[in-house]
């Protein structure tokens, strides 16, 4: 079999210092304009895309560290559709409580924005109330931050009515914390023989249009949950199918954009959506395989991760990453080829610990390797001796992902030895689908098949144990595999 018909989706330290005036300056991070190609494309983001500033503030880590938030910051603007002008970073302990940047820094924020005629600001950080209150007060553009910014590219990209009903539930969440009220001009007002006699003396507001509107995000908030319950138990049944015939399940995790969905397709022929974007797969998408013995698992692409992740997103999404909880191993993937591949491990295994998959069994796989810095990737090697190195666009080193990934599949571990009568197919086809089997004959009462089987189906078959036959517990033997993949959903 050649490798097209095996995969037929393929085609003496002393810490940073500085001077002070560089210290408190605000810093203008080159590179960080987005490139026009072509006069069609000019002309397309003049009329389209909104024109934004980025701002940061650098309180840890390294040079490098802070260059490389600020780059995703901008690939998140440009994937929610801006052209990004500027991008500044203060160097801080923290962020200034009413403001984010130093009171004397958005004054230099403000001259940017006028000289640049930006229309936005986007903070990279979960701004409070008070500090986009602020902050658009002062600057005079709309500011956004890191967590509406996820939330409206979650928006764009939900596909399924269950992925909207979850980005609409995180946005409501987010929104309700960040209403401005208007005065007492928008009250409701009590008085009079109408407000149940209370008269002289008890005039005056009722409801605020604030509180009006929080009761109604509170309202839609619990339809929308009482929504995802629903989809959820639907999700459920499929998940309960699969433990009932004990077929194994692996979950595909990682790092937005780090090529999650292409390793998907290489390895089943999924056609699941592959975009050069974040976020580009919201919903998640399980396709079968099956192991060289002919044995049944599922695979599933689930939603990429970023750094500072919205905890809202995290909650609305809880039913949908329940696919990462419930699987056997996670397969976590990383892309080789970004500056900072540890920080994108550890970005996702906060997330992972954050809904209890912590102690999943793991399998970290190192993608885009074709595209990586040989000095990246001999880091990586050196700090996990135990990730595979694969190329979902080449595939190189694919094969060896797929034994990894069968190798750490549960087996079931009875050994049966029975005759199944020519009228029992259906036993026949369990046991090739959910068993090992080390050897068939085919007789004239039936097919004498001695495999391994869960306990489960080993029950099942009791009735038809040969004499002498034995339903003994051993070893598990080594297979290869073949990640050939039914094109059915499974």
């Amino acid at each position: 079999m050649t490798h097209d018909e095996q995969f037929p989706g393929a085609n003496g330290y002393d810490g940073d210092q500085q001077e002070l005036a560089d210290r408190v300056a605000l810093t203008r991070v080159p590179g960080m304009s987005t490139e026009l190609q072509d006069e069609s494309e000019v002309e397309y983001r003049r009329l389209r895309l909104e024109r934004v500033v980025l701002i940061s503030v650098w309180t840890t880590g390294s040079a490098s560290e802070a260059r490389n938030a600020m780059a995703e910051l901008k690939a998140l603007a440009e994937t929610a559709g801006s052209q990004v002008l500027e991008g500044l970073v203060q160097r801080r302990p923290r962020p200034e409580a009413a403001t984010y940047l130093g009171s004397g820094k958005v004054g230099e924020l403000r001259e940017v924005v006028v000289a640049t005629g930006a229309d936005t600001v986007i903070a990279d950080g979960e701004l409070s109330p008070a500090q986009l209150r602020n902050l658009e007060d002062l600057v005079g553009v709309k500011v956004v931050d890191r967590t509406a910014l996820i939330l409206d590219i979650f928006a764009q990209h939900a596909r399924s009515v269950e992925g909207k009903t979850q980005v609409e539930l995180a946005q409501l969440n987010y929104l309700k914390q960040r209403l401005r009220g208007w005065g007492d001009s928008l009250s409701r007002q009590v008085g009079g023989r109408a407000a149940s006699g209370v008269g002289i003396g008890g005039r005056g507001p009722g409801e605020t249009k604030l509180e009006t509107d929080r009761r109604r995000i509170d309202s839609r908030i619990a339809i929308l949950r009482r929504r995802l319950r629903g989809m959820d138990s639907t999700r459920a049944i499929g998940r309960e199918s699969r433990r009932r015939n004990r077929i194994p399940s692996v979950a595909i995790v990682g790092y937005t954009n780090a090529g999650k969905s292409s390793l998907l397709n290489r390895l089943t022929g999924a056609g699941a959506l592959v975009e050069d974007a974040l976020f580009a797969t919201l919903d998640p998408t399980t396709r079968r395989c099956r192991t060289a013995d002919g044995r049944v698992y599922t695979m599933t692409d689930t939603v990429g991760f970023v750094r500072h992740l919205p905890t809202d997103l995290v909650e609305a999404f809880r039913s949908t990453l329940e696919e990462s909880v419930q699987a056997d191993l996670l397969v976590h993937v990383v892309d080789g080829s970004d500056p900072d591949p540890d920080g994108q491990i550890q970005a996702v295994r906060e997330v992972l610990d954050d809904i209890g998959t912590g102690q999943q069994p793991e399998l970290l796989v190192a993608n885009k390797t074709d595209a990586a810095d040989s000095d990246v990737l001999a880091r990586l090697r050196a700090g996990h001796p135990d990730a595979v190195f694969v190329s979902a666009r080449t595939g190189e080193g694919v094969d060896e992902l797929c034994a990894a990934v069968e190798s750490r599949l549960p087996a079931p571990h009875e050994r049966v030895d029975v005759l199944i009568p020519w009228n029992r197919g259906d036993l026949v086809d369990r046991i090739h689908r959910y068993g090992e089997i080390e050897s068939d004959e085919y007789l004239e009462n039936g097919t004498r098949l001695v495999a391994r089987v869960h306990a489960d189906l080993a029950h099942e078959l009791a009735g038809f144990v040969l004499q002498g036959g034995r339903r003994a517990p051993g070893p598990r033997g080594a297979d290869g595999v073949d990640c050939a993949g039914d094109r059915a959903s499974a």
